[in-house]
Parts: structure tokens; sequence; C-alpha cells
């Protein structure tokens, strides 16, 4: 069973907590059900046998786990760009007065990446989620909204960061560069996460070699 749940766990990327979680759950099933087959009669070794034949492959067992943590990174990230991505507004207020209308983008991409992140939110928890499935494409729209957002961080940092050297007074816009770094790095982290579960959760969904199933 340990070696069961070590496969498992190494084929599975997401949420370190989530992850670790789900792993804990399947081994303590895992548990209980070779406990239940010693009731029945049988040797612990055999029982063992028939606890991780009951449960399945490790590939087809890490397919289901790995969706579910997909959609919990995504859902992560969300979070991470309804926090982080207002900050763009304030800089786009700040740029505004310097640059003039090439700081628009700034506005537009912080209003789109934050309506995205609260759909988000609602399609992977609370009601909603209840009731739709959460969009397959959601995951890989939320990475690459993020990866915009994150970029459009990175350029206002620089922005501002230049404009603090040519206008007065330069602590304002100083900080708000600080603050966009910041912001930047928090969710560019969040945002990798997210797209380093897209790529086993595709090559799961494309059939992996199959292990460990007894």
């Amino acid at each position: 069973m340990v070696a069961y749940t070590t496969a498992l766990s190494t084929r599975l990327t997401g949420p370190a907590r989530v992850r670790s979680r789900m792993v804990a759950e399947i081994h303590d099933g895992l548990l209980d059900t070779t406990d239940a087959y010693v009731l029945d009669g049988l040797p612990r070794a055999e029982a063992a046998r028939l606890a991780v034949r009951d449960f399945g492959a490790v590939a087809e067992l890490a397919r289901e786990c790995q969706r579910e943590l997909t959609v919990a990174q995504t859902r992560h990230t969300a979070r991470a760009a309804a926090l982080c991505v207002p900050f763009l507004l304030v800089c786009w207020a700040l740029a505004r007065s310097a640059v003039g209308p090439v700081a628009a983008p700034l506005a537009l991409l912080a209003v789109v990446s934050t309506l995205l992140a609260a759909v988000t939110l609602a399609a992977t928890g609370g009601v909603l989620a209840r009731r739709f499935p959460s969009p397959p494409a959601l995951p890989r729209v939320v990475a690459w909204a993020g990866t915009g957002a994150g970029v459009g961080m990175a350029l206002a940092t620089a922005g501002l960061a230049c404009t603090a050297f040519v206008t007065d007074p330069w602590p304002l816009p100083a900080l708000a560069g600080a603050l966009s770094a910041a912001s930047h790095a928090v969710l560019s982290t969040s945002v990798r996460a997210c797209r380093r579960c897209l790529a086993p959760e595709a090559a799961l969904s494309q059939g992996g070699p199959r292990s460990l199933a007894g």
C-alpha cells in the first residue's frame, strides 16, 4: 500500500496541502478496505493486495485526482488574481497622468482579469459549482489570463519605476511600483503552479503507463 500511495503521489501536481490530504484519504481507504478483508478471514498480505486491486491502477486513480487538484490550483490562482490584479488599476491611475492613453490597457486588463477571477471562484466553489461542473477549459483560460495579468504587472512595475524618476512627487509612483512588483511575484508563482497542473493532467488524459494495479 505504501508503494501504491507513493506512486500515486509522485504523479500528482497541485497545492501541497490538498495533495497531501487526498493521498492520506486514499491511504486510509486502503487500510479500511484491507481491514474489511481481514475480518472476512483473509491473510493481511492477501487482503492488502485485494484492496489495491479494488482501488484500480495508479494511472486511472491519478487521472481523477489530478482533475481535482487542477481545479483546486485554478481556484488558488483566481483568488490570487482577485487580490492582486486590482493593483493594476492603481498603477493605471498613477501612470495615466504620466504616459496618457498608453496606460489604458492596464485598466482593461485589470477589469477583465478581476471579472474572470470572480467567475472562476464562483464556478469552482459554492452553490454554482455544486449545480454545474467546472468547464474543462477553465484552468487553461485562468492560467493564460493570469500570465497576461502578470506580464501587465511587470510592465507596470517597470513603467512606474521610470515614472518615479521624472515626476514630482515621486514617492507615490515608487510605492505603487513596489506594490505592483510584490503582486506580480504572488500572482506569477500561482500562475506557474496552475500551468504545471495542466501538463500532467493532459498526459494522464491521453493515457500513460499503467502500473501497480495489484
